[in-house]
C-alpha cells in the first residue's frame, strides 16, 4: 500500500499501544477473494480490536505484484493520523473486531433473587411430608388425585388444571389410588407418596417469591422494592400454609402473577410491535390466563383485568397518528387471537384432556344427565347399550328428573301402594289418592309402562307404534297398574300447584284424568320420535295444561321423605324436564312383569339401539360439566364453624383450622403474618391519600414527579390497586360459604402495592436526606418485625409444636382467632 496514505505517528506512547485502539480499515478486506490477506483471531485481548493478520507472499496477494501489507488505523474523528507500520522483512498482525463465537451464553447472577428462591423452596418444602395425615380439604383434592389415577369421573365444582397437577405428582410417587380420605386427620399409610402428592403445590408456591420479585422490577421499581416484596411473600405465614398441602392456591396465585408479568413485560417490548419477544410475551399472557381459570373461576377477575388493561391499550393506539389502519387491524388482531381465542382453546383442551383421564364410571356418576353418564364406561352405559332408542307405546322406562341435581341429588319418578293422608298439616284436605313421588335410588317401583290411551293392551306392537312430539299416552305404573293423574287439587307442600297421583276409582264423583301430552324440549317438530337417554321431555297435563314437576320439597314421615311431585301451569322451567333413562319393550306373554331383566323383544323387532346411536360429544359433555360446575357453586351455602365474610378478611379477624394433632395442642391454622395484613390496609390507604394529593398538585402546576415516575404510578394503580379492587369485591355479592383463603390473590396485589408505596415514598415524598434515612431505619425495624412475627407463628404454619395451653393463647393476638386448645 502506498506510504503516501497514512502518517507516522509521533507519539512513542501511543504508537506502543497502537494495537489496541485502532478502529477498522477504512476498506473492508474480504478473506475469501484472492487479494485478501489469511485472517486468524487475535487472543488475550479485552476489546474488539484483537483480530490479526498473517503476512503472505505478495505475489499470491497482490494483483500486479506489487506488496500489500496488513494496514492498521485508529480512529480518525479527533483528527489525528492513521499510522503505517513497517512491513519489510516482518511478520506484521492486523488488529481488527473481535468475531463472537458461534454460540455464546453470557449470564448475570441476581443475588437478591437467588437467596428469595433458595429460601422460599426452604421454607415451603421443610419436613413437607409433616404432619402425615389429612389435613383439610386434602380430603376432596387427594380423592380426586386418587379418582384420576383409577380414571374414573368425579365432579368438582373447580376447572381442572389444579387437581391435573396434583394427580402428576401422585403419578411420579407410583400412587396406586388405594385411599379412601375419608375424614381430616385420618393418617396416611405408607403407600400413599404423601412428599409427591405436596410437592407440586409447595413447588409452585415457592416460585411465587422470585415472580414477585421480578413483576415488582418490571413495573419500573428498583432491585431494594422488589426484594422487599418477595421478602414479604416469603415470610407470610398464609402464603406457605396454603403451599404446604394438596391445596391448589398456590397454583392459582402463581398463574395469576405469571400472568401479569408477561403482560408487563409484553408492554416492555412495545417499541418493536410485531417482533418475536413481542409475540412471545403476548401468547405467555393469554396461556397464563387460560392456566388461571382452568385452576379456579377466581382467574375470571383477572381476565377482567388484562382485559380493561388492554383495551384502554387499544383506546390509546387508536388516536396514535402514527398508525394506519392496517397497523391498528393488525394489532387488534393479534391481541383478540392471543388474549381471547388461544386461552379459550387452552381451556377445552385442559378440559378434554381431563375427560379423557376420568373416563370410567365412578360414585359422582348420578350428578350428571343419562346422556353423560352413557358415555363413561361401566355404569349407565352398560345397562342401556343394547335397549331400543325410539319410545314406542308399549314401552317400559323409567323417568329421571334431568335436572334434579338442583335438587342436591337426582331422583326418578316413583309410586307405591301408600296414599296420601285424608287431610295435610294445614288441615287441606286432599284426595286420598296414591302417592306419586320422586325417589332417589334406583327401585322397581320406578318403572312405567307407556300406554295408548285408545287401547287396552300394555305391549309394543310388531312394528312397534312409535310415540313422536305432541302425542297423547297414560302412564301405567308398573307394579300397581294404576295410571299417572292429576286433578284440581292442592299439592300436599306446594297449594299452588296441583297434587299427581296414581288413580284410584273410589266409585265417586272424581273422575280420572289421565292424559299426557309428550312436548320434547330439544325440538317443536312434530315428526320428531321420542328417544331414550337423548331427549329431553315435558309431561304436560291434558285436562288442565298443567306440566309434571319436582317441586324440590321433601316429603313428612307419611311420604317416606321423598320429593314432593306436583302438576304445575308454569310449564317453560327446569324442574319440568324429565327423560327416559332406562328402556325396554314388552312382550306379548311379559306384558305383567314389569322391569323384567330378560330381552323382551327379538332384535329383529328394533334395529335403532343404543349401541348404534353416537354417544353425547365433547363439546356437549364439556358444556354440561360446565353449567353444573357453576350453578352447584352458587349453591355452597352450607354453615361453617370458620366461614367468614369478606369485611373481615382485609384485618384477618378469622382464620381457619386445618389440622389438629389428636393428643396434644400441635396444630395448622391457616392465618397470615398480621404485620403484613395489616400494613397492607395501610398501603392501600396510602395510595390513594398520595394519588388525591398529587393530582390536587398538578392541578395548581405543581409537579412533584417527572412524567416518567408519574406515568409509573397511574399504572401501579390501575394494574395492582385495580387487581387488588378485582379480586376482593366481588365476594361481597357471592352467597356462597367463604373462607380466609379466598382473599389469598387480593392479598398478592397488597403486597406488591404496599412495597412500591415505600419506595415511592422514600423517593417522592421525602426530599431531605436525614429524612429518608430515618424512613429507611423505620422500614428495617418494620422489616425485621415481618420476619420475627413470620418465626412466632410458625407453630401454627408447620403444626410441628407441642404447644401448651399459655403459648396458644399467647398467640392468640385477636378475641376472634378461634385457635384450638385442648383439655389434656
Amino acid at each position: 500500500m502506498p506510504s503516501h496514505h497514512h502518517k507516522k505517528n509521533k507519539d512513542p506512547h501511543r504508537r506502543k499501544d497502537s494495537h489496541r485502539h485502532h478502529a477498522a480499515p477504512k476498506q473492508q478486506l474480504d478473506p475469501t477473494d484472492e487479494g485478501t490477506p489469511a485472517v486468524t483471531e487475535g487472543l488475550g485481548s479485552d476489546d474488539n480490536s484483537s483480530m490479526s493478520v498473517e503476512r503472505e507472499d505478495t505475489s499470491s496477494i497482490s494483483g500486479n505484484g506489487s506488496e500489500v501489507g496488513s494496514v492498521g488505523s485508529r480512529d480518525q474523528g479527533d483528527g489525528a493520523s492513521a499510522v503505517e507500520p513497517n512491513l519489510d522483512g516482518a511478520e506484521v498482525k492486523w488488529v481488527g473486531p473481535v468475531r463472537a463465537p458461534l454460540l455464546s451464553i453470557k449470564t448475570e447472577l441476581n443475588i437478591p433473587l437467588l437467596l428469595l428462591t433458595v429460601v422460599a423452596m426452604a421454607t415451603r418444602m421443610w419436613r413437607l411430608e409433616y404432619p402425615n395425615s389429612v389435613v383439610f380439604d386434602e380430603m376432596h383434592f387427594g380423592r380426586f388425585a386418587s379418582m384420576y389415577i383409577r380414571r374414573t369421573f368425579f365432579f368438582d365444582v373447580h376447572p381442572p388444571l389444579g387437581k391435573l397437577i396434583i394427580a402428576f405428582g401422585a403419578y411420579l410417587g407410583d400412587f396406586s389410588g388405594n385411599f379412601t380420605w375419608e375424614r381430616i386427620g385420618t393418617d396416611y399409610p405408607s403407600a400413599v407418596p404423601v412428599w409427591y402428592l405436596r410437592l407440586f403445590p409447595a413447588l409452585f408456591g415457592s416460585l411465587l417469591v422470585p415472580l414477585t420479585y421480578q413483576t415488582t422490577v418490571e413495573l419500573g421499581y428498583n432491585h431494594w422494592t422488589a426484594t422487599l416484596a418477595g421478602g414479604m411473600v416469603l415470610f407470610e405465614n398464609s402464603l406457605v400454609t396454603q403451599s404446604r398441602f394438596l391445596l391448589i392456591d398456590s397454583f392459582l396465585l402463581f398463574f395469576i402473577l405469571a400472568t401479569l408479568l408477561c403482560l408487563l413485560k409484553f408492554w416492555r417490548r412495545k417499541q418493536s410491535p410485531f417482533s418475536p419477544w413481542w409475540w412471545a410475551w403476548l401468547a405467555g399472557t393469554g396461556a397464563m390466563l387460560a392456566c388461571a381459570c382452568s385452576v379456579k373461576y377466581v382467574g375470571v377477575f383477572t381476565v377482567l383485568l388484562v382485559g380493561g388493561m388492554i383495551f384502554h391499550e387499544l383506546w390509546n393506539l387508536v388516536g396514535d397518528k402514527r398508525l394506519s389502519v392496517h397497523d391498528l387491524t393488525s394489532h387488534f388482531l393479534a391481541r383478540a387471537g392471543l388474549l381471547a381465542v388461544l386461552p379459550v382453546l387452552l381451556y377445552l383442551l385442559l378440559f378434554h384432556l381431563h375427560l379423557e383421564l376420568a373416563n370410567r364410571s365412578g360414585p359422582h356418576d348420578e350428578m350428571m344427565t343419562s346422556a353423560f353418564q352413557a358415555t363413561l364406561e361401566g355404569g349407565l352405559s352398560r345397562i342401556t347399550k343394547s335397549q331400543p332408542v325410539s319410545i314406542a307405546y308399549g314401552s317400559q322406562i323409567t323417568l329421571r328428573h334431568t335436572h334434579g341435581m338442583f335438587l342436591g341429588r337426582p331422583c326418578w319418578l316413583h309410586s307405591h301402594l301408600s296414599t296420601y293422608p285424608v287431610r295435610y298439616h294445614d288441615n287441606r284436605g286432599s284426595s286420598a289418592q296414591q302417592q306419586v313421588t320422586c325417589y332417589s335410588f334406583k327401585d322397581i317401583n320406578n318403572w312405567w309402562i307407556v300406554k295408548d290411551p285408545g287401547r287396552t293392551t300394555l305391549y309394543v306392537d310388531d312394528p312397534p307404534k312409535l310415540i313422536h312430539h305432541g302425542d297423547i299416552i297414560q302412564l301405567v305404573h308398573g307394579t300397581s297398574s294404576r295410571a299417572l293423574n292429576s286433578h284440581n287439587v292442592a299439592a300436599p307442600l306446594s297449594p299452588y300447584s296441583q297434587e299427581v297421583t296414581c288413580y284410584i276409582d273410589y266409585n265417586i264423583s272424581l273422575p280420572a284424568q289421565n292424559l299426557w301430552r309428550v312436548e320434547l324440549v330439544d325440538s317443536a317438530d312434530e315428526g320428531d320420535t321420542w328417544k331414550s337417554i337423548q331427549s329431553h321431555v315435558r309431561l304436560v297435563h291434558v285436562n288442565t295444561s298443567a306440566a309434571l314437576k319436582v317441586s324440590g320439597l321433601q316429603l313428612p314421615d307419611w311420604g317416606f321423605h321423598q320429593l314432593e311431585v306436583v302438576s304445575d301451569r308454569v310449564i317453560q322451567q327446569e324442574p319440568t324436564i324429565w327423560n327416559v333413562e332406562e328402556h325396554k319393550y314388552t312382550q306379548v306373554d311379559q306384558a305383567d312383569v314389569v322391569g323384567n331383566n330378560e330381552e323382551t323383544f327379538n332384535q329383529a323387532t328394533y334395529e335403532d339401539t343404543m349401541d348404534d346411536q353416537p354417544l353425547m360429544g365433547f363439546l356437549g359433555r364439556f358444556a354440561e360439566l360446565q353449567w353444573k360446575m357453576l350453578s352447584t357453586n352458587k349453591e355452597l351455602q352450607q354453615e361453617h364453624k370458620y366461614s367468614s365474610s369478606p369485611a373481615e378478611w382485609p384485618l384477618m379477624e378469622r382464620g381457619v383450622a386445618y389440622w389438629l394433632h389428636p393428643r396434644t395442642n400441635a396444630q395448622i391454622h391457616f392465618m397470615g403474618n398480621p404485620v403484613v395484613w395489616w400494613s397492607g390496609v395501610v398501603g392501600i390507604l396510602g395510595y390513594l391519600a398520595l394519588l388525591g394529593v398529587f393530582l390536587v398538585r398538578r392541578r395548581r402546576a405543581c409537579f412533584d414527579m417527572d412524567d416518567e415516575s408519574w406515568q409509573r404510578y397511574i399504572l401501579t394503580g390501575e394494574l395492582v390497586l385495580g387487581g387488588w379492587v378485582l379480586h376482593y369485591v366481588p365476594f361481597f355479592l357471592m352467597e356462597r360459604t367463604l373462607f380466609l383463603h379466598h382473599y389469598l390473590p387480593a392479598l398478592v396485589f397488597k403486597i406488591l402495592l404496599l412495597a412500591v408505596m415505600v419506595e415511592n415514598i422514600h423517593t417522592h415524598v421525602l426530599r431531605w436526606p436525614i429524612h429518608r434515612n430515618v424512613f429507611s431505619a423505620l422500614c428495617a425495624v418494620w422489616v425485621t418485625c415481618i420476619y420475627f412475627t413470620y418465626r412466632k407463628f410458625a407453630p401454627l404454619t408447620y403444626g410441628n409444636s407441642d404447644l401448651s395451653a399459655d403459648e396458644v393463647t399467647d398467640l392468640k393476638w385477636l378475641e376472634s382467632w378461634d385457635l384450638l386448645i385442648q383439655v389434656l
